[in-house]
């Protein structure tokens, strides 16, 4: 589907698959487009669309490419999926003050874009661009402070819970692989801001604007960087926990390992085969030989409470 926005009396209108339909077009937003589509507005607009495969190198060269006439653009959104994250790209051209985005499905940054349109009364490409950048950049806070909300549950959580489960640390480790890939994304938009700053064809008016973006940018990454600070203090505070709860096992076998090492000696030594052995003609012998155990057991236990080792 190919959607053109441009401008009727000063006022914002949308067609869908009409090229013709004014020669005022600012915007054309192609959303999983056809083949055919993508070689009428390439023809129609005398631009070449950027492939599938060029959309989605990850080398910074093939995120901003500037010419004579023309600004390529490509950026990665991220998708929420259950309890991670996808990123999908999405593509930009500017050229000739017209704005043309691809994309292979919805997104909310598009969705309050097409909101605002009469709100914001765009002049020309560069504006809706911004815009877009703008709405991302909100939406990127917004799930910055979604992750900081589920890093403070998991941290009453752990000081909750006093036996931290396996669940409880992958739970970290997914926090803290989302954080990593919106940092990445937010570092991503960095970049192709501040390659829009140096930029002789984008509009000067517009440089303020773009200063602004990459401080809150700026503000975005140093929240991440403190959220990633708080999921590793919370990783080593879990398995702070596990070790010292491993400890205190480790501890109990070892006190009742040694709790009965004199019984098990007296034990031995009283089943040695020796001809000669007065306890054993006694009646009081093996009475005896019990409670002499059960005393050595006391002492060794009363002697670990003396220690303050129990």
């Amino acid at each position: 589907m190919v959607n053109y926005f441009f401008l009727d009396n000063k006022m914002v209108k949308m067609e869908s698959g009409n090229s013709s339909i004014s020669p005022n077009i600012f915007w054309i937003d192609l959303i999983n487009p056809t083949e055919d589509e993508i070689h009428q507005v390439e023809r129609d607009f005398r631009v070449e669309l950027f492939t599938k495969q060029e959309s989605e190198e990850i080398e910074s060269s093939s995120k901003y490419v500037e010419t004579e006439d023309e600004i390529g653009i490509n950026l990665n959104f991220l998708i929420p999926e259950n309890s991670t994250f996808s990123s999908e790209p999405v593509s930009f051209i500017l050229k000739d003050k017209i704005l043309i985005t691809q994309r292979s499905r919805e997104f909310r940054s598009f969705s309050e874009t097409y909101r605002k349109l009469r709100a914001i009364k765009p002049v020309d490409g560069e504006d809706i661009f911004l815009t877009i950048l703008e709405t991302r950049i909100d939406y990127d806070a917004d799930l910055i402070e979604h992750i900081t909300d589920r890093i403070s549950e998991i941290s009453k959580q752990m000081i909750g819970d006093k036996d931290p489960n396996r669940e409880l640390l992958l739970k970290i480790t997914s926090l803290q692989e989302t954080t990593i890939a919106i940092r990445e994304n937010i570092v991503e938009k960095q970049r192709i801001i501040s390659s829009l700053l140096k930029s002789k064809m984008f509009p000067k008016e517009d440089y303020e604007n773009m200063r602004i973006m990459i401080k809150d940018v700026g503000s975005l990454l140093d929240h991440t960087s403190f959220n990633f600070e708080r999921l590793e203090f919370l990783q080593n505070t879990f398995l702070g926990l596990v070790d010292m709860e491993q400890n205190r096992v480790i501890k109990i076998f070892t006190v009742v390992t040694v709790i009965f090492m004199p019984p098990t000696l007296i034990a031995s030594a009283y089943g040695m085969n020796f001809r000669h052995m007065p306890e054993l003609d006694k009646l009081w012998g093996y009475p005896f030989a019990i409670l002499l155990m059960i005393l050595s057991s006391a002492m060794t236990l009363l002697f670990f409470r003396r220690k303050k080792w129990l």
